[in-house]
C-alpha cells in the first residue's frame, strides 16, 4: 500500500472517531439544561412592609366659621406660632353686641318683677295670718253670742251682729287666701321669665362669642386662606362653610401611609419604622407605628368601605400612622413621605433567594422529561383518575437543589421574606446549592434533569441582537 493511501485511511479514521464523538457529545448535551444557581446560607433577615403617604401633625384642626360676617380683624399670619386661648380673629359684631345688651338689661328688669312678685307674696302671707287671727276671734265672739241669747242674756240685735262679724271675717280669710295662691302665680311667672331672659342671654351670648376665635392649643399656623374685609358663612347640609385657618400641633409629627391589604396582616402597634420624605434626600427619621386604620380604604377613591353601598373588588389598603421620633422643626404638613416598617427580624436563619421558590403539582413531578428537562404533556384522563385529578390540583411549593449534575426538587417551608430572600425553615442544609433562573427554566424545569451552571451575567438585549 502507497503511502498516500494509508494517510488517506488514517485521515478517515480519524475523521470518524471526531464524528463519533462530537456527536456523542451533542447528544450529552441534548439533556442538559443551563441554570443560574445561588446558595443556600445563614444571615440575618428583615421583614419590611413599604408604603406611601404624607406628613401630617398628630393634632390638628381645621376653624371654620360660626357665623355669617364679614373679618374686620386678622391678628395671626400664616406660620406663626400660637398659645391656647391667643386670639386669632375677629367678625363684625355689632348687631350681636346690642343683642346681649338689650338682653342683658331685660334680664334684670325681670328679675326686678321677681323681687317684686316675692315680696307681693310675703305681704299676701302676712294679710292671710292677720285673716286668721280676725276669724278665729270672731269666731269666739260669735259662740259666746249663741250661749248668752240662748239664756236670753242678750238682745237679738247683738246676736245677730256678731254672727255678721265672724261672717265677714271667714269671707276674709277666704280672700286672704286667694290673695295667696295669685301672689304665688305672679312670683312663679317671674320667675320664668327670668329663667327664660338668661336663656335668651346665653343664646345671644353665644352668638356673640362666635365672632371672635381663640387657639383651641399651642401650635402653629399652616394655613391662611382668608384676608381681612372677607365676609365668611357658616356651613349647611350639602355645603361646607368658610375655612378662617388651620392650626397644627407639630411637637409631635406622624407620616400616615396607606399599606396594601396584602401587607397589613404583619403590621403591628410598636413596630419601628424609616420614614424617607422625598423634601428631604438621603435623611431617614426614626418611627414607631401607633395607629393601624380597622377600615379599608378603596384605592381608586380614597373612600372607606363602610361608606360604600355595594361590596367592591378594587384594590384597598388600609391607613397605618408612624409617630416620628425627633422630627426637625422644618418639616411641613403634607410633605410626601415613604415609610418602612419592619414587621419582623431573624437572626442567623436559613436563607434562599426569593426567586428560587417554584411550584409544583403532584402529577408534574411524577411525568418524564422529554430530554431537554421540559414538562411533557400529560396523558388523557378517564374517569378513574378523577379522584387523583383532584389531588393533583394542589399545588406544592419547593426548588431545585443541584445533586450529581441533576436538578431535584426538594418541598420547602418558609418563614418571613425580606427585600431579597426568603427564610427557609425546612428541607434545606446551608451551603447547598440551588437554581435560581432563569423564570423560564424555573416553570419547565423537571426532577432529574441534568443541568449546566452558568452564573455569568446575562446579555442585555441590544448585544444579542446586534
Amino acid at each position: 500500500m502507497s503511502t498516500w493511501k494509508k494517510i488517506a485511511v488514517g485521515g478517515g479514521v480519524a475523521g470518524l472517531l471526531l464524528a463519533i464523538v462530537g456527536f456523542t457529545v451533542y447528544q450529552s448535551r441534548k439533556n442538559v439544561v443551563t441554570v443560574q444557581t445561588g446558595k443556600v446560607q445563614l444571615q440575618d433577615l428583615t421583614s419590611v412592609v413599604s408604603a406611601s403617604g404624607e406628613i401630617k401633625p398628630k393634632t390638628y384642626v381645621n376653624i371654620g366659621a360660626n357665623a355669617f360676617g364679614k373679618i374686620t380683624r386678622l391678628y395671626v399670619r400664616e406660620g406663626d406660632r400660637v398659645r391656647k386661648g391667643q386670639l386669632l380673629a375677629q367678625l363684625e359684631n355689632v348687631q350681636s353686641a346690642a343683642d346681649v345688651n338689650a338682653t342683658r338689661a331685660a334680664l334684670e328688669a325681670a328679675q326686678t318683677d321677681a323681687i317684686a312678685a316675692d315680696a307681693g307674696l310675703n305681704t299676701a302671707v302676712a294679710d292671710l295670718n292677720r285673716a286668721k287671727a280676725d276669724a278665729e276671734r270672731m269666731k269666739l265672739d260669735w259662740d259666746r253670742a249663741q250661749g248668752l241669747y240662748r239664756e236670753a242674756l242678750i238682745a237679738k240685735s247683738e246676736y245677730d251682729s256678731r254672727k255678721n262679724a265672724w261672717e265677714s271675717a271667714d269671707s276674709g280669710l277666704a280672700q286672704a287666701k286667694a290673695r295667696i295662691a295669685q301672689a304665688k302665680a305672679q312670683k312663679e311667672s317671674a320667675d320664668r321669665r327670668v329663667t327664660q331672659t338668661r336663656a335668651n342671654l346665653t343664646r345671644v351670648s353665644d352668638v356673640l362669642q362666635k365672632t371672635t376665635y381663640e387657639a383651641p392649643f399651642d401650635g402653629m399656623i399652616t394655613n391662611l386662606p382668608v384676608r381681612e374685609g372677607e365676609t365668611v358663612v357658616i356651613g349647611i347640609q350639602n355645603s361646607p362653610g368658610s375655612t378662617l385657618m388651620s392650626i397644627a400641633d407639630m411637637s409631635v409629627i406622624t407620616a400616615e401611609v396607606q399599606v396594601d391589604e396584602t401587607d397589613i396582616v404583619n403590621v403591628k402597634l410598636g413596630q419601628p419604622a424609616e420614614v424617607t420624605i422625598d423634601a428631604m434626600p438621603k435623611k431617614t427619621f426614626q418611627g414607631v407605628v401607633t395607629e393601624i386604620g380597622n377600615n379599608a380604604i378603596v384605592r381608586s377613591t380614597g373612600l372607606a368601605t363602610s361608606q360604600q353601598t355595594t361590596a367592591s373588588q378594587e384594590a384597598k389598603d388600609f391607613k397605618v400612622v408612624v409617630t416620628l421620633q425627633n422630627p426637625p422643626d422644618n418639616l411641613r404638613p403634607g410633605l410626601s413621605a415613604t415609610a418602612k416598617v419592619t414587621t419582623a427580624t431573624r437572626s442567623n436563619s436559613l436563607t434562599i433567594p426569593i426567586q428560587a421558590l417554584t411550584v409544583r403539582r403532584p402529577a408534574d413531578l411524577e411525568q418524564k422529561t422529554n430530554g431537554k428537562g421540559s414538562v411533557e404533556a400529560a396523558a388523557p384522563q378517564n374517569a378513574a383518575t378523577k379522584d387523583k385529578d383532584k389531588k393533583d390540583k394542589d399545588e406544592i411549593q419547593g426548588v431545585f437543589v443541584i445533586r450529581n449534575r441533576k436538578a431535584e426538587f426538594v418541598s420547602v417551608n418558609t418563614g418571613i421574606a425580606g427585600t431579597t430572600d426568603i427564610e427557609v425553615l425546612n428541607g434545606l442544609k446551608e451551603g447547598e446549592e440551588i437554581v435560581t433562573g432563569s423564570y423560564k427554566v424555573l416553570r419547565t424545569l423537571r426532577p432529574g434533569a441534568g443541568v449546566k451552571v452558568d452564573n455569568t451575567a446575562p446579555k442585555k438585549e441590544e448585544e444579542e441582537g446586534s
